[in-house]
């Protein structure tokens, strides 16, 4: 059944950052619940937690006692629960597939290759330095951000944002990534049509509500 809907988010997590520019561009309330990944060793590994997520991953939406998995799945889901509110997705299949297609690049070509636990395990097992693991990190982000943009250049569907004049999936995968990448020491500079973009998505509420320094768990600036 269907009830209040509470999100378990890191604040650094650009998963748990697409879902909620998701909420917030739909003008869904959620309750935030902190999941601190580095603390105690992680608290997504403690037993409750993996309860809600056998994967020990954020985020995780909980409408009522439904349990959500996997960011893209969650703001599809809340897209076809919520259709009153901004659709994240296009009204063609056509133009559905090349939004999604721009999120699936995001979500599993780079994603999957920098995050936490991925950068973990090249320490733990393999010893790999630092050095050698942000050289690993900006490899992957800068050849999917350079497939991203050139999907973006000079394609009719381009508009304001990443598929025509209001933001969608694609949008809200690709502002999460490019605060990844500048942590990462990329310099996207190369990229301008996203970077258009993205000043676009940053001038909206909701996405600077959703920005990592303004969630709950972000640790006091200074």
């Amino acid at each position: 059944m269907a009830g209040a809907l509470k999100l378990y988010s890191y604040w650094r997590s650009s998963a748990s950052y697409r879902v909620r520019a998701a909420l917030n561009l739909k003008r869904l309330p959620c309750e935030i619940v902190p999941v601190h990944l580095l603390a105690h060793g992680g608290e997504q590994h403690a037993q409750a937690y993996r309860d809600l997520n056998p994967q020990e991953l954020v985020p995780i939406l909980l409408d009522g006692s439904r349990v959500f998995r996997q960011s893209l799945a969650i703001i599809e889901y809340l897209d076809e629960a919520h259709p009153g509110a901004m659709s994240l997705l296009p009204s063609t299949a056509r133009d559905r597939a090349r939004v999604r297609a721009l999120a699936q690049l995001v979500a599993c070509d780079i994603h999957p290759l920098n995050n936490l636990r991925v950068m973990q395990f090249l320490d733990r097992e393999f010893s790999t330095p630092q050095v050698e693991r942000e050289r690993w990190m900006r490899h992957w982000v800068v050849e999917g951000l350079r497939a991203f943009e050139a999907m973006l250049a000079d394609n009719a569907s381009t508009g304001l944002y990443c598929d025509g004049d209001a933001p969608t999936l694609a949008d809200v995968c690709l502002v999460p990534q490019l605060y990844n990448a500048r942590r990462a020491g990329v310099d996207v500079g190369a990229f301008p049509t996203i970077l258009r973009i993205e000043r676009e998505c940053l001038a909206l509420p909701a996405f600077d509500a959703a920005r990592p320094e303004n969630q709950p768990d972000a640790p006091p600036a200074g």
